[in-house]
């Protein structure tokens, strides 16, 4: 894998990043490629945590314009809104022009902002973002279409400090037979039936196909498997202050070590808007268990709202 850095993507000529996404790539942008207002970056690094009005984690829904994750002054919940409001809009914008083949068919997912130091936060191992892992959302299946994440470093001196390793592919040829990719093929109609049960019930189902069940497990079952976190191949990045980059964090097992004050947006993208569909992650476990993990219909994925 590398990382490929873009500093003047504006004067250069339209260029295809697809394949390098896809195969596994990080792009860097060493200075922020849209609009983020000083005052803006200020008042989210002055936000107070004292008290438990503001939580360690604050998201934002682009779909339904709310913020979660603080409470107490509406005035600051309101200014909250419009700053994590205009982040996810300006990275919806630069990313759709950069990657517009992607963005004819995304979803839009969560924004959200990072403000605690990562090192030392003592999270339990499940929780922890310092351990090697791939991202998977047990509220928000994506039936097979991919993460892409855009990240911003907005702290005014410290960089972001990134691990990674070897891209998706590599690592499912290791570790997903052993991590029970089988047994989830194999169990696939029942999940199916059991799903159209209790939904007919009308019970609350999330409609879960088996690879995003398998997908959840593999997150966790990474960050417990200790000959994977000790020996796979490791590569470091440090994002400096004021910077962006962005990658498929299921197609590229991170970790983040330390590092304060980042912003994030998420977009689920379209399988079928890949240069190369044959490297998503559902099509690397399909072609090593010999099943389908995902059905064209049937399963929704869950609204972002």
């Amino acid at each position: 894998m590398k990382f490929v850095t873009i500093e003047n993507w504006h004067a250069e000529p339209l260029i295809d990043y697809r394949p390098e996404l896809e195969t596994g790539n990080v792009l860097f942008f060493p200075v922020t490629p849209f609009v983020l207002p000083a005052d803006a970056q200020d008042f989210l690094r002055g936000l107070n945590f004292s008290g438990g009005a503001v939580h360690k984690n604050i998201a934002y829904r682009p779909a339904s314009d709310r913020v979660t994750g603080v409470g107490g002054d509406p005035a600051t919940a309101e200014r909250l809104r419009g700053i994590m409001g205009d982040y996810s809009r300006a990275v919806i914008d630069f990313a759709g022009r950069l990657l517009p083949e992607y963005a004819r068919a995304w979803k839009v997912d969560y924004a959200s902002f990072r403000p605690l130091e990562e090192q030392g936060r003592g999270l339990p191992l499940n929780k922890r973002n310092d351990l090697l892992h791939t991202d998977a959302f047990p509220s928000r299946p994506t039936n097979g279409d991919l993460i892409l994440r855009v990240f911003t470093n907005i702290h005014p001196s410290k960089t972001r400090n990134w691990m990674v390793t070897d891209p998706f592919p590599v690592v499912a040829a290791k570790y997903a037979k052993s991590a029970g990719l089988q047994g989830v093929a194999e169990a696939s109609g029942f999940a199916y039936q059991s799903a159209r049960f209790f939904g007919s019930l009308g019970l609350p189902v999330v409609a879960r196909s088996p690879y995003d069940r398998f997908m959840l497990h593999f997150h966790e079952y990474l960050k417990r498997n200790s000959d994977f976190q000790a020996t796979t191949p490791k590569y470091r990045f440090d994002f400096p202050p004021g910077s962006t980059w962005l990658t498929f964090t299921d197609l590229v097992p991170h970790a983040v070590y330390s590092g304060q004050h980042a912003l994030e947006q998420t977009l689920i993208v379209s399988r079928g808007s890949m240069a190369d569909p044959g490297r998503a992650p559902v099509a690397v476990l399909e072609q090593l268990c010999g099943r389908k993990l995902v059905r064209e219909s049937g399963f929704s994925r869950a609204a972002s709202n």
